[in-house]
């Protein structure tokens, strides 16, 4: 017997390992981008080389200030973004389940009962007759035997489209969270505006005032009234527009947290000048941590379901072998359905060999490498994007502390002329309009300065979303 049974045993492990033979194996395909960040010109000191990666750095360690990490705590249990594509996740694993269970067979248990009586033309005396049969079966119907990984290649491809949601969930969580961070500090530099512009008005007010009563006293002409009023007018109409923009960057806050934003997780004014937001982004010196992200981990397994596509296709031009099989019992009464004598069974292999389908397998396969060749460049692609945005924020990191400086010492020197020019125009020794010139260019100066401040953290927080973020702590 055993002479036997060893050559089947052999020829079904050759034809088991058939299957891996004709998926193709997967090779991360070379990433088509420098190997190290650039150093040069504007990225000088901008890359900071760190045991530990942006990556492996926690968003509740990265995010420094108590309120906005309030914020990103609230985004992350009730983003709508963020549900969907967990739910997205869900759905995938439940469409692996379902592939997956194609690898084994489907046993099921029926009992049937029949009561029949024959027509008299038909059955002749005995057509009054009733008759009685019942069954009872327990068995599997068309399991296909998977020689060539046909199946087995299928349940792949829905787990590695699994895994690909999964690092998808990750991806809108570190974009949920760099948003969050944004709208909270985006909102912390509108409110530091319109303070700008109340105070700019409070003091034009007072020059306004001054001004009518030099008029009045025949020392200031009517051209330095109207000019003063028509800069209390713009600072009126810069107030309105911040106005707008605080309660628009409030309105996008209570979006992404998925509720009203409370009061006390408002951005308090001055915020760029206390602690800081966020701190100094660990980027390391080489440039295969962006293989990392969870967008590029995400490529990789629909690059790794397109090659179990192919693995499909192949499988597709050789035969298949499916089975149908149940064993049980039978009888005319149901007293003696299981007494000895009644088991019966049946077993019924089929195998499918295919020979002409118009091109149709070989089409298919074709789409299959096709796309897995699309997937390719999709990867190759979607790591230069990802190098070039790794890029830009170092190139603006390595401007953002000399910009803020000049800018802070910019402003400093508007401030010290407008004071001047303001001190010779109540003594008499200088026109309103020098007041207005210097007054307008220290106005804009501050907003300036609000704006540089703002970029320089969105900066930070700009790099460490693109270095892939901290997903988990």
């Amino acid at each position: 017997m055993m002479p036997r049974i060893l050559p089947a045993a052999v020829a079904a492990l050759l034809l088991a390992g058939c299957g891996a033979l004709l998926t193709p194996q997967y090779e991360r395909p070379d990433a088509p981008v420098p190997q190290n960040w650039p150093t040069q010109g504007a990225y000088a000191g901008a890359a900071r080389d760190s045991e530990r990666s942006a990556i492996d750095t926690g968003w509740k360690t990265f995010v420094a200030d108590a309120r906005a990490r309030q914020l990103v705590e609230m985004a992350l249990a009730n983003n709508r973004d963020l549900r969907i594509a967990a739910l997205n996740v869900e759905r995938a694993r439940a469409a692996y389940g379902v592939s997956r269970a194609d690898l084994f067979p489907s046993v099921s248990a029926a009992g049937a009962a029949t009561q029949a009586k024959g027509a008299r033309d038909v059955v002749g005396e005995s057509a009054g007759r009733i008759s009685h049969n019942y069954s009872a079966t327990l068995g599997f119907s068309s399991y296909e035997l998977d020689f060539f990984g046909k199946i087995s290649n299928q349940a792949e491809s829905s787990r590695e489209a699994w895994l690909q949601q999964v690092e998808t969930r990750d991806a809108a969580q570190i974009s949920v969270i760099a948003q969050v961070v944004s709208g909270y500090l985006t909102l912390a530099a509108d409110q530091e505006r319109l303070k700008i512009a109340k105070d700019t008005l409070d003091s034009l007010l007072h020059t306004l005032r001054l001004t009518r009563k030099r008029h009045d006293a025949r020392v200031a002409s009517q051209i330095d009234v109207a000019s003063a009023q028509a800069s209390v007018d713009g600072a009126d109409v810069d107030i309105a527009t911040y106005t707008t923009r605080v309660a628009q960057g409030e309105n996008a806050l209570a979006l992404l947290i998925g509720s009203p934003l409370p009061d006390d997780l408002r951005p308090p004014l001055g915020l760029f000048k206390g602690a800081p937001v966020l701190p100094e982004v660990p980027t390391g010196l080489a440039s295969d941590v962006l293989l990392r992200r969870p967008d590029l981990r995400a490529d990789e397994h629909a690059l790794k379901a397109a090659n179990a596509d192919i693995g499909a296709a192949r499988a597709a031009f050789f035969p298949s072998i499916s089975l149908t099989a149940n064993a049980g019992s039978g009888s005319a009464e149901l007293g003696r359905l299981f007494n000895g004598g009644n088991g019966l069974w049946t077993f019924a292999p089929q195998i499918n060999l295919p020979i002409f389908t118009g091109g149709r397998l070989q089409s298919s396969l074709d789409q299959a490498e096709v796309a897995r060749d699309i997937q390719v460049a999709t990867y190759e692609k979607d790591v230069q994007t990802a190098f070039r945005e790794v890029a830009d924020a170092l190139a603006q990191r390595g401007t953002a502390d000399g910009a803020l400086r000049a800018q802070q010492a910019q402003t400093d020197s508007y401030e010290q002329s407008y004071q001047l020019a303001e001190l010779r125009y109540k003594n008499g020794v200088d026109s309103y309009l020098s007041v207005l010139v210097y007054q307008r260019s220290f106005y804009a100066a501050q907003l300036s300065l609000v704006s540089t401040r703002l970029l320089r953290q969105t900066n930070l927080l700009t790099l460490y979303k693109v270095l892939g973020g901290g997903v988990r702590e």
